[in-house]
C-alpha cells in the first residue's frame, strides 16, 4: 500500500475539475447548496469528477487552520483491534473525541474517529501509514476536517 503524502499547490496550477470540486465543496459547506447534484450543475461539473477529487484536494486554510479531522477506518473484525487504533492514535498526541463503530457484518467493521490534533507530535501523513500498516485495517482516509 503506497504511503500518502500531501503537497501545497497554487491553486492557477490545479486543474480545472479539481478546482471545481473545491467550489462544490464550498457551496455544501456553506449551504449555497442542497445537495451534491446541484452543486455539481450550478458549476458545470459532473458528480463522478466530483467523487472522484472530493477526498484528495483541500483548501490550505482548512488543513492549518482546523485543529479537528475525522478519519474513516474498513476493519476486520478481530479482539482489540479498537484498541490498537487508539494506541497508535494515542501515541501521535491525538485526543479523540468522538468514535463510531458500526455492527460488524460478515467479518468487517467501520470506524469513524473524529480527534483534535492539537497536540499531535507527528505529522498527518506519519499517523496514516501507521494506521495502514496495522494488520487488522483495511481501508482508513480523511473524511474531513473542521472545528
Amino acid at each position: 500500500m503506497k504511503e500518502e503524502t500531501f503537497f501545497l499547490v497554487r491553486e492557477d496550477v490545479l486543474p480545472e475539475a479539481m478546482r471545481k470540486t473545491l467550489e462544490v465543496k464550498q457551496l455544501i459547506e456553506r449551504k449555497k447548496a442542497e445537495s451534491v447534484a446541484e452543486a455539481v450543475q450550478r458549476v458545470d461539473m459532473s458528480r463522478s469528477a466530483y467523487y472522484k477529487y472530493r477526498d484528495a484536494v483541500f483548501p490550505f486554510h482548512t488543513m492549518v487552520n482546523e485543529r479537528i479531522i475525522t478519519l474513516f477506518f474498513h476493519l476486520e473484525d478481530r479482539s482489540g483491534t479498537l484498541s490498537q487504533l487508539l494506541a497508535v492514535v494515542a501515541s501521535a498526541g491525538c485526543n479523540v473525541l468522538t468514535i463510531h463503530q458500526t455492527i460488524p457484518l460478515q467479518g468487517r467493521a467501520n470506524v469513524t474517529l473524529s480527534l483534535n490534533t492539537n497536540g499531535m507530535k507527528e505529522d498527518i501523513n506519519s499517523v496514516m501509514a501507521k494506521l495502514k500498516r496495522l494488520e487488522f485495517v483495511e481501508k482508513v482516509e480523511i473524511l474531513g476536517s473542521g472545528a
